[in-house]
């Protein structure tokens, strides 16, 4: 089936750039959102969010007339879902905006379309939403039993990083999973379209055990790093130096430790591999409980500075998951500012984050929380605490600024 139209339902931070480089490439495409705020501003040329080059291609494939977007799914040859996968409860997966999407699409097929999830999602979910689909539209199916239409279900996982999305996408290996071998197929061919890397053939829930695998393997040796760090300060130990020497063994890599793990894949897909199979994965929730509990230590270390000091100043050096993105999600430094600002009632603090606007709603909320510049949060603070290694932090220097009686709490190890 040669595919000329794509639906892609989630214009999000992995959505929209898999539509823009798709249009590009003289497909036409139909980006569907529920936000109306990311529907007029792609169908401006405008992208809501920063992600290097993206603009270039949103702008010039809504020139060309190959992408724009809707609130609701129209029909197409090919359906891509990439649609938040959070967790609720006790990390358990919560697939409601999955079940949402397969709703909406299933009345715009006619049989024969392909429908990939790209979400990262837990084992069995591409199948789940599958099966949502047939729920609304029982004329079909996956096999063409009973001589009813076909319809082909695969799973693609993303494996970009933010800040290098365009070009990842374009470069990296791909793993593609279906429910069939035939709907494989179908989604390497519609890859193929733009990824130059190796298109890698699996079934669907090997292909979503990946994903969660990857982001799992790089979460547990975080782990390493931020329990390493809390040993160190134990033992007063400058853990980067630590950290520098130990990798000169040929066969050791250690990481960096930080203040905490952020953004949606590595703070959240190891739960699904937890929930999967909770006696089993041990050493996985493990490192999600030290990473998860990096936060209170970098928090209780601030405090214990600021509490010496009368109404005291707290520079707070980035808000983003992690440096020169403006991506938010699951960040530990939104729960330390959050925190240090109940904890200190009386506490300026001053929040430094270059690639945002407007502070997200927990900080607005909080009276001493205020978005300032850099050199202004620097002047006043009594306190500074480094939770994002963003590239004009690096090239400042706050030793530089008043260092007498100041205490930096660096977790980036950039002014250590």
């Amino acid at each position: 089936m040669e595919i000329n139209t794509v639906c892609v339902i989630g214009l999000g931070y992995i959505g929209l750039p898999t539509a823009a480089i798709l249009a590009s490439k003289d497909v036409k495409v139909i980006g569907v959102d529920v936000k109306p705020s990311n529907v007029e501003a792609i169908n401006r040329g405008d992208v809501p969010f920063v992600e290097p080059d993206l603009a270039t291609y949103v702008a010039g494939a809504v020139q060309q007339g190959t992408l724009r977007a809707t609130d609701t799914p129209e029909p197409a040859d090919a359906f891509i879902v990439a649609v938040p996968t959070p967790f609720q409860g006790d990390h358990e997966p919560d697939l409601s905006y999955i079940e949402a999407a397969a709703k909406a699409l299933a009345p715009q097929l006619r049989g024969g379309e392909l429908l990939i999830l790209e979400s990262t999602s837990p084992p069995g979910a591409t199948r789940k939403m599958a099966e949502w689909v047939l729920e609304a539209r029982p004329d079909l199916s996956l096999d063409g039993a009973d001589g009813r239409p076909q319809i082909h279900v695969a799973h693609c996982p993303e494996r970009v990083l933010p800040g290098r999305v365009m070009i990842e996408l374009v470069t990296n290996d791909r793993i593609v999973g279906g429910l069939t071998p035939e709907a494989a197929q179908m989604a390497k061919e519609l890859y193929a379209i733009f990824c130059q890397g190796e298109i890698l053939l699996t079934d669907a829930v090997t292909a979503e055990m990946a994903k969660l695998v990857e982001n799992s393997f790089r979460d547990v040796n975080i782990a390493f790093a931020n329990e390493l760090s809390l040993i160190a300060d134990k033992l007063d130990i400058d853990v980067w130096e630590l950290i520098r020497l130990a990798n000169h063994h040929p066969r050791v890599n250690i990481l960096q430790p930080g203040p905490g793990v952020g953004g949606h894949c590595i703070a959240v897909d190891p739960w699904f591999i937890v929930d999967a199979d909770p006696e089993q994965a041990r050493l996985i929730r493990t490192a999600r409980e030290v990473n998860d509990s990096k936060p209170q230590w970098v928090i209780d270390q601030v405090v214990a500075a600021a509490e010496r000091i009368e109404s005291p100043t707290i520079a707070a050096l980035g808000l983003a998951f992690k440096a020169d993105i403006d991506d938010l999600r699951e960040s530990p430094a939104r729960r330390i500012v959050a925190d240090l600002a109940d904890r200190l009632p009386d506490a300026r603090v001053a929040v430094v984050e270059p690639h945002i606007e407007d502070l997200p709603p927990e900080l607005t909320n909080r009276h001493n929380v205020e978005l300032t510049e850099l050199d202004s949060a620097l002047v006043v603070a009594d306190v500074v605490v480094v939770l994002v290694d963003h590239t004009e932090f690096k090239n400042s220097d706050a030793r530089a600024l008043n260092p007498e009686g100041r205490t930096i709490v660096d977790t980036r190890g950039i002014w250590g």
